[in-house]
């Protein structure tokens, strides 16, 4: 009974450990009168009021920055053809990166876009039945001391 507890001690300080869960990010770029960024979480939910920089390739200061909207989207009109980047935060961490190809101001059609989101390490299922088997492991190893300690006291 003893080396059981420190088994389970062993192993979970030696597991690896992975990223912190949270929401994925994703997102486009889409031509029409201007372009058009769409950020959202891995969920479907929008980035809502997330801060936005768009830069042309090669500069240091914003082209324009401003917020998304409530549906996660955010326009602008480049002034000239080349490679542009969008840069979405939402103040918690998340970040999204797409870049957009401009081939011609008045042809908007020919038209690449990228996201450079990385990509998540884990479902979302796994990480829940992970979390869950983290509180129980947890709660199962206080249980197994407070059980120890208690035979241990004379009665």
């Amino acid at each position: 009974m003893r080396l059981f507890p420190r088994m389970l001690l062993l192993l979970t300080l030696l597991s690896p450990t992975a990223p912190a869960w949270c929401h994925g990010v994703e997102g486009h770029i889409a031509p029409g009168r201007g372009y058009q960024v769409t950020a959202m979480y891995d969920d479907g939910e929008p980035m809502s009021y997330a801060a936005v920089e768009i830069r042309a390739a090669g500069e240091k200061i914003a082209f324009q920055s401003g917020r998304t909207d409530r549906n996660g989207v955010m326009l602008f009109l480049p002034d000239r053809p080349g490679v542009w980047e969008a840069v979405v935060t939402d103040g918690m961490g998340h970040r999204l990166s797409l870049e957009v190809t401009v081939a011609d101001l008045g042809a908007s059609a020919a038209m690449s876009a990228q996201a450079t989101a990385a990509p998540r390490a884990t479902s979302r299922p796994q990480a829940l039945i992970t979390g869950i088997a983290l509180i129980f492991g947890l709660f199962g190893m206080l249980y197994a001391w407070k059980t120890r300690r208690a035979a241990r006291l004379p009665m």
